[in-house]
C-alpha cells in the first residue's frame, strides 16, 4: 500500500500534460498582445502619465478701455443738488403725501403742518381789509363833498353871498376830508401788508419742493413736531430728503502724487459695484481746490455723461482716468487671455483647458492684442481655466497638478 502511494505522487510527463501547459502559454501570450497596444495608446496619449504640475489663468472679459487707462479711483455717488425739507415755523405735521423713491416737481406740496389757526388770522386779515376799503370810499366821497362845497364859498365870498366863517368851516372841513382819505388809503395799505403776512405764514405752513427730483428719505411721520431748529425734545427738522438726480456725480480721492495724471475735461469710465455689468461714460469736472492733509489726497467730481434710472446717490463706484475717449467700437467687453496660455499644435492655435484635473487640447481663434492681453474670439468663455505656459510634454487628457499658493 505504502508503494502505491509512492507512485501516485510521480510527476506526470505524459504528452497530454506537456499540450496544456503548452496552451496556457499561448493564452497568456495572446492576453499580453492584446493589452499592449491599449497601454501603448494610453501612454502615448498621457493618461498612464504620472500628474503634471502646471500654473493656470483664467479666460476674463476686458473692456478695451482698460488697456489705456492712466489711473483708477475709488469714491461715492453723490447728488450736488440735494435738499433736506422742513418747514419755518413750528408745529404738527398732519399730510405727508410722498414716500421714498417718489419723483416730485418744483412746487409741488409734499408736506403740510396744522394751520387752522394761521388760515383764521388770514380770514381776519381779509376782514379788516375789506372794512379799511369801505372807509376809505366813504372818506373819498365826503372829500368829494366837501371839496364841491369849499370850491362853491370860495366863488361865492369875493362877492360876500357867504360869510367869512361859513367859508373857513367849509375849508377846513375840506382838509379834514382830505386827511381822512390819507388815514384810509394807510389803513389799506396796512390791512392789505397784514393779509400778505398771513399769507406768508400760511404758506409756511406748506412744505414744497424747491427744484425736481426724488424722494431720498423721508424723515418724519404724522403727528410729529416739526420745528425749524429740531432741539426740542421728540421734534424734527427735515419731513423729506430729495435729490435732483440730473445732479449726480462720482467723487473720489486721487492721492497728490497722482494729481499731475488728472486734468479738467478728461476722458473717464465709470463702474458702480451695484451694476458690474455696465460701464458708464465720464469726465472730469472739478478738481476741489484744496487737499485733506490726513489723507494726503484731492477731491475730484466726475460728471456722468449719459443718465441711467439705475445710478443712486451713495453707491460705491470705481473711476479710471483715460487717456483718450472711448470710441464706438470699444464700449463692449472682449474676452482674454494671457497670450502665454497659447499654444501651436498641428499648425493650430490651442489651449488646455483644465476640466477634473486634465488637460484638454481645445482649438482658439484669437483677434487683436489688448495690451498684454489677446482677444479670443472662439474656443473658450469667460471663466474657464487654462494651464499658462503649456509644456511640450502636455498631452491632450493629460493629468495636471495645480500647486497650492
Amino acid at each position: 500500500m505504502a508503494n502505491e502511494d509512492l507512485s501516485k505522487l510521480k510527476i506526470d510527463k505524459s504528452e497530454a500534460f506537456f499540450k496544456q501547459k503548452s496552451r496556457n502559454k499561448m493564452i497568456y501570450l495572446t492576453v499580453i498582445l492584446a493589452i499592449l497596444p491599449i497601454i501603448a495608446i494610453l501612454f502615448f496619449k498621457g493618461i498612464l502619465l504620472p500628474a503634471v504640475e502646471v500654473e493656470v489663468v483664467n479666460v476674463s472679459k476686458l473692456y478695451p478701455s482698460q488697456t489705456f487707462t492712466l489711473l483708477n479711483a475709488s469714491g461715492y455717488v453723490v447728488a450736488q443738488r440735494k435738499a433736506a425739507l422742513a418747514s419755518k415755523i413750528t408745529g404738527r405735521l398732519v399730510s405727508i403725501s410722498v414716500e421714498e423713491g417718489d419723483f416730485v416737481k418744483k412746487g409741488q406740496i409734499v408736506a403740510r403742518i396744522e394751520n387752522e389757526d394761521i388760515s383764521a388770522s388770514k380770514e381776519q386779515a381779509g376782514a379788516n381789509l375789506n372794512a379799511a376799503k369801505h372807509i376809505l370810499e366813504q372818506a373819498k366821497a365826503e372829500l368829494a363833498e366837501s371839496e364841491i362845497t369849499f370850491k362853491r364859498y370860495s366863488e361865492l365870498l369875493p362877492f360876500e353871498y357867504v360869510s367869512k366863517a361859513d367859508y373857513d368851516a367849509a375849508e377846513a372841513r375840506y382838509k379834514r376830508a382830505k386827511a381822512a382819505v390819507l388815514a384810509a388809503e394807510a389803513n389799506v395799505k396796512a390791512a392789505m401788508a397784514a393779509l400778505k403776512s398771513a399769507d406768508v405764514s400760511l404758506e409756511y405752513s406748506f412744505i414744497r419742493a424747491p427744484f425736481d427730483g426724488v424722494v431720498l428719505t423721508k424723515n418724519a411721520d404724522i403727528g410729529d413736531i416739526i420745528t425749524p431748529i429740531g432741539a426740542a425734545a421728540n421734534a424734527k427738522a427735515a419731513v423729506v430728503t430729495i435729490a435732483d438726480m440730473s445732479s449726480l456725480q462720482v467723487e473720489v480721492d486721487v492721492s497728490e502724487s497722482n494729481l499731475g495724471i488728472v486734468k479738467k475735461g478728461q476722458p473717464c469710465e465709470i463702474q458702480l459695484d451695484a451694476i458690474p455689468d455696465s460701464r458708464f461714460r465720464g469726465v472730469v469736472h472739478m478738481i476741489v481746490p484744496t487737499a485733506d492733509r490726513s489723507k494726503a489726497t484731492v477731491l475730484v467730481k466726475i460728471r456722468f455723461i449719459d443718465s441711467d434710472p439705475r445710478i443712486l446717490p451713495e453707491m460705491s463706484a470705481k473711476a479710471a482716468f483715460l487717456e483718450r475717449e472711448i470710441g464706438k467700437d470699444e464700449k463692449e467687453p472682449r474676452i482674454a487671455l494671457n497670450p502665454e496660455a497659447i499654444s501651436k499644435r498641428n499648425g493650430k492655435q490651442v489651449v488646455f483647458l483644465v476640466m477634473d484635473n486634465r488637460a484638454i487640447e481645445t482649438p482658439v481663434v484669437t483677434g487683436n492684442k489688448l495690451g498684454d492681453f489677446i482677444e479670443i474670439l472662439s474656443g473658450v468663455k469667460p471663466g474657464d481655466r487654462v494651464v499658462l505656459r503649456p509644456l511640450n510634454k502636455l498631452k491632450n487628457g493629460s493629468k495636471i497638478k495645480i500647486p497650492e499658493k
